[in-house]
């Protein structure tokens, strides 16, 4: 029997429906209460800041580590982070709320045998329940910003949406670094920057997939829904256009490190207020804010007219939202605006806060920028691993 013309469409569609799953896996994130929330909300912060300076902690970059046993993890405070997603290790699967972290590289959980006081909040791995884990033998530190994780390193089966990742190198902690964990409702990172900033001599997870074949494209991309708790995305080896508007804007990595690119300016009513002449920019999606260097932030306060709070972050005045104008970050030629509620956030009793925060500590981050979920949320993110370029389009 002959199809009309209307049947021919309908199997296109469901043809291409078809492609489009078998090239695109896409991995649901959770919107949660960030550990910044849970201190505030306890009264904690002002002593947690005094004795945690937030502290970029960057890779030494210029005289390599300071002890060759030690992995410095950049950017890992963590005290905002706000999206995780669910992953499971091992056979039969133990299951973990991880983030995912551009601004890290590897993969790591907390061990049965971690006696910080945090592990006891969180899901523990037991490779005696595993009969597919390896053990290496090697002793991993990471050096966080408030303190070291100690555990070590070993092999077992990762799997998250349908994707099924086998032997992944992955730290298994035995101590966990200060108090953040402790507040914490995540139980793990999985990194998904360069496998130059992980630790050396293991394969990264994004890059396990691609070399096992899981994914048809070398890319993987961020959808953060701006209110809801369900509805963000990371999505492995392919895109769905349904989730920006326009065109994506490609723009090159400017060192494959971190997810790192060239910015022109950041300005306000046209004017340039920071980032003048050019400077470097982190696409992170382990970092909430927008942190840049301490005296342009600081000058960009007083133009918000944000005042530091007893605690040390900055107040402003909830009417801003609807009176302080947008603050436009321009990135190889095109402006990427982000208006007052995106900078300017609510928390509990009706106080708001200034998302922009100063980076302390760390030479490199002398004239750069990292661009956390505040910009996120405006903007999708392409991070294509084939061709080093970072995409961007307005998020629906």
């Amino acid at each position: 029997m002959l199809r009309t013309q209307e049947d021919s469409m309908k199997w296109f569609g469901v043809l291409a429906l078809v492609a489009l799953s078998e090239c695109l896996v896409t991995i649901p994130l959770t919107r949660i209460k960030s550990i910044r929330e849970n201190l505030r909300e306890k009264d904690r912060l002002k002593d947690y800041l005094e004795k945690h300076p937030y502290n970029l902690a960057y890779k030494f970059l210029e005289s390599g580590d300071p002890d060759p046993g030690i992995h410095y993890e950049p950017m890992r405070n963590y005290l905002d982070l706000a999206y995780v997603g669910t992953i499971s290790i091992g056979t039969p699967p133990q299951e973990f709320k991880v983030i995912f972290d551009t601004g890290s590289t590897d993969l790591w959980v907390p061990s049965i045998y971690c006696s910080s006081p945090a592990c006891t909040n969180h899901n523990v791995f037991n490779p005696l329940l595993s009969s597919t884990f390896r053990i290496s033998g090697r002793p991993i530190h990471l050096q966080y910003g408030s303190g070291r994780m100690s555990g070590f390193l070993a092999y077992d089966t990762v799997r998250f949406g349908g994707l099924v990742d086998e032997s992944q190198a992955f730290g298994l902690s035995l101590r966990e670094p200060g108090k953040f964990m402790e507040y914490a409702v995540f139980d793990g990172i999985l990194g998904l920057g360069y496998p130059s900033l992980g630790l050396g001599g293991t394969i990264p997870v994004f890059d396990n997939l691609w070399r096992q074949g899981l994914i048809s494209e070398e890319l993987f991309a961020f959808y953060l829904s701006k209110k809801e708790e369900e509805g963000s995305v990371v999505m492995f080896g392919g895109v769905d256009h349904s989730y920006y508007s326009g065109d994506l804007n490609w723009v090159p990595v400017s060192r494959p490190f971190y997810w790192q690119l060239s910015m022109d300016s950041i300005s306000m009513n046209g004017v340039v207020i920071a980032c003048d002449g050019g400077c470097e920019a982190i696409i992170d999606t382990g970092t909430s804010l927008l942190i840049g260097p301490s005296d342009v932030v600081f000058n960009i306060q007083k133009i918000i007219n944000a005042n530091q709070s007893y605690s040390g972050e900055y107040i402003i005045d909830c009417d801003g939202v609807n009176t302080l104008p947008d603050i436009v970050f321009t990135i190889n030629g095109i402006n990427y605006p982000v208006p007052a509620s995106a900078y300017i956030r609510e928390g509990h009793q009706g106080t708001c806060y200034s998302n922009f925060d100063e980076g302390r500590g760390g030479s490199f981050l002398s004239d750069s920028w990292i661009l956390g979920d505040v910009f996120l949320r405006l903007y999708f993110t392409v991070f294509d691993r084939a061709n080093n370029t970072i995409g961007l389009a307005p998020a629906v």
